[in-house]
């Protein structure tokens, strides 16, 4: 049986800015991914590859048809699973999701995950707006479902997505195989756990009102409302609690209209007093993520990456896509193959041990920063001008004053993910 528990881990936050709200002529995209507190996250990169025509690809549960061609990725997932909790393209697609309750029914069975939907459409798809087709597509042939969570209580939900690219940005939020789709081509957005897109929609399943007028939800007159419509009269404790953080995020964004950058989202995913940074029971944030996708094609985007939990005590990264890039293994977890808890039925019977060697040493830091004063001011002062390290080289490819490092920009997370091992040593 699904369960929606008080302490279930479904909150996390996404936000985009497109111009004019942002400082500069680019679309900033920001999350912070909140999961269990010993969850661990990596930071998986994928080339791009070919592929047999008829070939089936193995997802967290399910498998599915594999497409012939699939774009380079980096994705910010929990260890245990195949998709991705955040991530971005070689083609500057950023993609979040969220976890979200309706009047439609959770399937029991296992299918895609949100996490599984959001890899696939990255792998895909080389527009925000083909990536929301991708989704829909996936949907309507698969469905969704399967516990999110390493815990032999199944856990499961349907899924709402931010997507950006260069020039725009979508919410595509979900209810079974049914959904609707907002286009953002201007101003600042910000979506948690619960539906928000209300009569402003830009493209939905052909029957989304025909199915909620037979369900006696919509009665066929008047302007339909998408989440008046299929939201839960009551909803579960933390989408009522989500609804505040959901605020918080709006205003927070709004106070900066205009002047957004990548500091600024690095500031609203560290906001404690929201609950946009997530520490509470046996929750936090687990892993967090800022991307400038610049307008101007001829200008590489950035995604910074934590790869680490509590984005207030962690350092983001940068990452991009150019030749020479490759897999940084202090970010990624150990692998566990057949005797992997999730491959052996019934699933999540025993724990193993995902954490990759960057949260071990990270782990390590916020134990000393706890214990001891001096040691928390030397280890924050050493996180702090590291990633102002990575926003100088931002602002330094922005414009065109960046100087290429030795190993060239393909290395550039690499690089620093070795700086943050030092730092720690």
């Amino acid at each position: 049986m699904a369960s929606s528990s008080p302490e279930a881990p479904c909150s996390c936050d996404c936000f985009v800015s497109v111009p004019p709200a942002s400082a500069i002529p680019a679309v900033i995209f920001a999350k912070n991914s909140d999961r269990p507190r010993d969850e661990v996250q990596e930071v998986v990169f994928i080339p791009a590859g070919t592929h047999t025509p008829g070939s089936r690809l193995q997802c967290t549960y399910i498998e599915v048809e594999q497409v012939w061609k699939t774009h380079a990725v980096i994705l910010s997932r929990p260890s245990w699973l195949w998709g991705a909790e955040m991530g971005a393209n070689e083609h500057g697609v950023c993609i979040g999701n969220e976890a979200v309750w309706t009047k439609e029914p959770v399937a029991e069975g296992e299918a895609l995950l949100g996490m599984d939907l959001l890899r696939l459409a990255l792998e895909r798809s080389s527009t925000a707006q083909e990536a929301v087709c991708v989704i829909a597509g996936l949907l309507e042939r698969y469905g969704q479902g399967g516990s999110c969570r390493e815990d032999p209580v199944p856990f499961c939900y349907h899924n709402t997505f931010l997507l950006a690219d260069r020039t725009e940005a979508w919410v595509l939020e979900t209810a079974g195989r049914l959904w609707a789709a907002q286009r953002i081509q201007g101003g600042a957005r910000n979506i948690s756990n619960q539906l928000s897109i209300g009569t402003d929609i830009s493209a939905e399943h052909p029957e989304l009102r025909s199915h909620a007028k037979a369900q006696g939800w919509w009665t066929g007159q008047g302007t339909f409302n998408f989440a008046e419509v299929f939201s839960l009269a009551q909803q579960p404790v933390r989408m009522e609690a989500a609804k505040a953080r959901f605020r918080a995020g709006c205003e927070l964004l709004q106070q900066q209209q205009g002047s957004i950058t990548a500091e600024v989202m690095m500031d609203i995913l560290r906001n404690k007093e929201s609950g946009i940074c997530m520490d509470s029971g046996g929750f936090r944030t687990t892993a967090s993520m800022v991307s400038v996708l610049p307008q101007d094609p001829t200008k590489p985007c950035v995604h910074f990456l934590t790869a680490t939990p509590d984005p207030s005590r962690s350092v983001f990264k940068p990452f991009i896509f150019e030749v020479g890039v490759a897999q940084a293994p202090q970010v990624l977890s150990p692998t566990f193959g057949a005797q992997d808890p999730v491959q052996i039925l019934p699933r999540f019977q025993t724990q193993v041990d995902r954490r990759h060697l960057l949260y071990r040493g990270h782990q390590a830091a916020l134990e000393l920063m706890e214990d001891k004063q001096d040691q928390r001011k030397q280890i924050r002062q050493k996180q702090q001008s590291l990633e102002q390290e990575g926003l100088e080289a931002l602002r330094g490819l922005l414009t065109g004053d960046q100087t290429v490092p030795p190993r060239g920009l393909g290395s550039l997370f690499q690089a620093f993910v070795e700086k943050e091992q030092q730092a720690y040593a």
